[in-house]
């Protein structure tokens, strides 16, 4: 069945990532296949096999291509700080998907805002409320002020 000939498959990822839908179940769980399939569509990863998404080092390439593909991970992974962090230097909003314990971490979560200042607004409260956090959203997005807290709203500095 062409659905399992990975020259076919690989075709028709490189030319729609949404075609790994249609890939039999050993191919998705190929990491070339899926990986090609991400370059193109950064969500095809919803088809990838639980073996891919649980695998940190195909996860960890992913999310430095696209790091909204850390939404996908396993949750072993989503508390992973490397991956996360990767996850997050590329995408700021990313932060989103990680742990609840990855985001209070206060060098993730400065990662995050500094690729995306709105992303504070995936950050615990307690990191909210850190200047040194609040001042680099702020200085990368401006609306990230919204999303801080009251104390910082009045800070004049």
């Amino acid at each position: 069945e062409l659905k399992a000939d990975r020259e076919v498959v690989l075709a028709a990822v490189q030319q729609n990532g949404w075609a790994l839908e249609y890939a039999s179940q050993e191919l998705r769980a190929d990491c070339e296949v899926v990986l090609t399939a991400v370059e193109q569509t950064p969500h095809a990863m919803q088809f990838a096999s639980q073996e891919v998404r649980a695998d940190r080092e195909f996860m960890l390439a992913a999310v430095q291509q696209n790091g909204d593909a850390l939404q996908y991970a396993s949750q072993e992974l989503k508390a992973d700080r490397e991956v996360v962090l990767a996850a997050v230097q590329q995408r700021g909003l990313a932060l989103r998907y990680a742990s609840e314990e990855l985001r209070a971490d206060r060098e993730v979560v400065l990662a995050a805002v500094q690729q995306d200042g709105m992303s504070l607004q995936h950050a615990s409260q307690e990191l909210k409320a850190d200047r040194e956090v609040v001042l680099a959203a702020v200085q990368q997005n401006g609306w990230a002020l919204q999303l801080t807290s009251q104390e910082l709203k009045a800070d004049r500095e």
